[in-house]
């Protein structure tokens, strides 16, 4: 089949697009506004941008709790959700009023960070601290503002469990990350594979 995008309601009950770019990891981003309160969230229009410098980004639609902490303070932290805890991650994107802490409501413990003040998921196989750098509106072609915005932060430390490093290198299966397909669906990384890229072709 083939539909232009802005008729996807007409050819489909539920728009696939969220389904057709996955495997999506979530960023569970960890702010802190500038009066002490703690936001934790997952975002599934999350990835890395840029290896040197290491370089962030999620997206959202609205001005949510974690884009004004983020920008109040200039630091989050994103925790590598897995499946152990895809309960609590579910939690941590309830709808909560601004100021409560969604690691209480999910019954997350937080653990301090090194270089940046909002705290990390203490559980959490993996963790990266970052500084803010940019908000950017997405426009469309006409260009409106669609009201999504992306935050973009540098890396600055990362966290990694011992347990999870295998001869220098990070064992992902053993932290077995979840990640966001479309509508209700997940995926879980427990399996990988390695192809021998060609020459140049970076790591």
């Amino acid at each position: 089949m083939f539909y232009e995008a802005e008729r996807r309601r007409e050819f489909l009950a539920h728009d696939p697009f969220k389904a057709l770019v996955a495997p999506r990891p979530i960023g569970w981003i960890s702010s802190m506004s500038a009066a002490g309160a703690i936001n934790l969230a997952p975002y599934s229009f999350f990835n890395g941008f840029s290896t040197d410098p290491a370089i962030v980004g999620f997206s959202t639609g609205g001005y949510k709790d974690s884009i004004a902490f983020v920008e109040e303070t200039k630091e989050f932290t994103c925790s590598i959700a897995t499946w152990d805890q895809r309960f609590a991650m579910s939690e941590t994107s309830a709808p909560l009023a601004r100021g409560v802490n969604e690691f209480d409501h999910a019954g997350l413990e937080m653990e301090p960070s090194v270089l940046v003040k909002p705290p990390r998921v203490r559980d959490a196989p993996a963790a990266l601290e970052c500084r803010y750098l940019q908000t950017v509106r997405l426009d469309d072609l006409e260009g409106r503002d669609t009201d999504w915005k992306l935050v973009l932060g540098q890396v600055v430390g990362v966290y990694i469990d011992d347990r999870f490093i295998r001869d220098g290198m990070i064992d992902t299966a053993a932290m077995r990350p979840i990640a966001r397909l479309g509508f209700r669906d997940y995926s879980v990384v427990n399996e990988v594979f390695s192809i021998k890229r060609p020459q140049g072709g970076g790591d």
